[in-house]
């Protein structure tokens, strides 16, 4: 495992690894991308969240020189998408939300390759095919043709793949959809030590855990607009609204704890929840006032309190006062993409 505590997840403001401007994208009458302005810092991961059809896919596919943007500009790693296509295409790896790998080569075979067609010296390939398939707990499997591996295996050796060339800038278009929690944890490690190691990441995804753990800052995209941007607490604090939780001293005193708050009337305050099987009252609160007038209201009550926390809307909560639309915790996915 990483260790996180040497992950900077509010890095200082520095050089940026991409940069774009006015980008436009149309399909026919439909705009996919409508304007969009993004920066993602060196050695950051820019997390890209919204809806299905919201446009994430689009932006993914402009930046890494599969499509042609219809107006705007884009610069990676120095590059422009649209002028240095194939200069760009040697400092950046895709991950795009299907495994696409050679399925007559082994996985081995398919990694020791496309370390070839980047240039690698056969010697740096073959140890960078191998210490991938090791990270990806795909050595036993490393001289069977992928056609013989499962929907989640075959993604994991998509992930690598994507990986081998040590990439600038890496793409990672929903990349853990349909790989159990292990796997995906092996992911989350692997794109932490590249940052670590220098490398610049943009993510989208539609788990929120995933964008938490790994994002220094996020961005939301709708109907090809970007509608909200900043840290995850950023975000939290901008669609306003806390939890104060209380445990008293006494469990037995939750029933009364909240009464007494929906009785007082306070300024502001909705009311009150108990939960006796985690010993907690939760209140909504939408100001350090109404914290302190609950407090207040408690202790002049005679309720002794052992502890007392506040906590931030969930991302989950976030996405959905911002776009509107909840969520995805598990994205759809065919049989062929579930993991084994």
């Amino acid at each position: 495992m990483v260790d996180m505590t040497r992950i900077d997840k509010n890095p200082r403001s520095g050089p940026n690894a991409v940069e774009v401007r006015g980008l436009v994208k149309h399909y026919g009458s439909t705009k996919a991308l409508d304007g969009v302005d993004l920066d993602v810092r060196e050695g950051t991961v820019l997390g890209v969240l919204g809806p299905n059809g919201a446009g994430k896919t689009t932006l993914v596919r402009c930046l890494s020189t599969l499509i042609i943007p219809d107006a705007g500009h884009a610069t990676v790693a120095g590059y422009d998408v649209v002028k240095q296509p194939r200069q760009l295409r040697r400092t950046i790896g895709l991950t795009g939300q299907y495994a696409s790998v050679d399925e007559k080569l082994s996985g081995w075979e398919n990694l020791y390759m496309i370390g070839r067609l980047l240039d690698l010296p056969r010697r740096t390939a073959r140890s960078r095919a191998d210490e991938l398939l090791e990270r990806f707990s795909l050595t036993d499997a490393a001289k069977r043709a992928a056609m013989d591996y499962s929907g989640g295996m075959r993604r994991r050796l998509d992930l690598a793949a994507s990986m081998i060339g040590s990439p600038a800038v890496l793409y990672l278009d929903e990349p853990t959809t349909g790989l159990d929690p292990r796997t995906r944890n092996e992911v989350w490690d692997e794109v932490q030590r590249m940052v670590a190691e220098g490398a610049t990441v943009l993510l989208t995804t539609q788990y929120m855990e995933e964008a938490e753990q790994l994002a220094n800052e996020l961005t939301v995209i709708d109907k090809g607009r970007i509608i909200a941007r900043g840290g995850v607490n950023e975000l939290k604090a901008k669609v306003g609204g806390r939890t104060l939780q209380i445990r008293p001293s006494d469990p037995a005193q939750l029933p009364a704890m909240a009464q007494a708050i929906r009785e007082a009337g306070l300024d502001g305050v909705a009311g009150a929840q108990a939960v006796p099987d985690e010993g907690l009252l939760y209140v909504p609160i939408l100001s350090d006032e109404q914290l302190t007038a609950v407090i207040g209201l408690l202790g002049a009550r005679g309720f002794s309190l052992a502890h007392v926390a506040t906590a931030l809307p969930s991302l989950d909560e976030v996405f959905l006062a911002i776009t509107g639309e909840k969520s995805s915790s598990v994205t759809d996915t065919t049989p062929e993409e579930v993991a084994a």
